[in-house]
């Protein structure tokens, strides 16, 4: 039986167009990446949009869900807490695509939140990594109450002591300064154990402190 040359063609065409335009070990288009300054600052814009608009502007929905539908390419990675009033995406003022995203309570990283910054990093490009921690935390809080905490809650507030010990005596609102520390020490864990290769050098880690009666994002130095 003899080969259906035009198909075959085809067929060849089209994997060499794919491959030429994905990245090693990536599923998706290569994009030149964002600054790590320069997606700060798109954070930090976007952040000051949120924070003074009485309502929402919208966005392009259904056209950013086309374009991102094949790939995509953030141009941050944000470690936030899973508290239902911090979506990063909302917080940021940011669309479908601009922002990959890792929530956890204590906005804490284990080995899966570690591996979901890498391939971030490595296969979408960001290189920007923002721990997000916010006011009145309810996993900081329990770790200022209490060691220890029934079920894998244990865990979070386990994890959460060292910088609730750290900040002890410092004066100011216990809860507030514990929850600025927990992101601080979360974001040097991850400068820390996050491997990366060549790319570590391209990469920056943040950490910041979100106040949910202002709607601001106040960036730790």
């Amino acid at each position: 039986m003899k080969p259906n040359i035009s198909k075959l063609t085809f067929f060849i065409t089209a994997s060499v167009f794919v491959f030429a335009n994905v990245s090693p070990g990536s599923d998706h288009p290569e994009a030149s990446s964002v600054p790590p300054d320069a997606a700060l600052a798109k954070l930090t814009e976007g952040n000051k949009r949120f924070a003074n608009s009485k309502v929402s502007t919208g966005k392009p929905t259904a056209a950013r869900r086309a374009e991102t539908a094949q790939t995509q390419h953030p141009f941050a990675i944000i470690v936030g807490c899973a508290d239902s009033r911090t979506s990063p995406e909302i917080v940021f003022d940011q669309n479908l695509g601009d922002l990959f995203v890792v929530r956890t309570a204590g906005n804490l990283v284990d080995d899966y939140a570690l591996g979901t910054i890498e391939y971030g990093v490595e296969h979408l490009g960001a290189r920007l990594v923002v721990v997000l921690g916010h006011q009145r935390c309810g996993a900081v809080k329990a770790a200022l109450e209490s060691e220890s905490a029934p079920g894998h809650i244990n865990a979070l507030v386990r994890d959460i002591q060292p910088a609730v010990k750290a900040v002890k005596n410092k004066q100011g609102d216990a809860l507030a300064n514990a929850a600025h520390e927990n992101a601080l020490e979360v974001a040097e864990k991850i400068r820390k154990n996050v491997e990366v290769g060549e790319l570590s050098s391209q990469i920056r880690v943040v950490s910041g402190y979100y106040n949910l009666d202002t709607g601001k994002v106040e960036w730790d130095k």
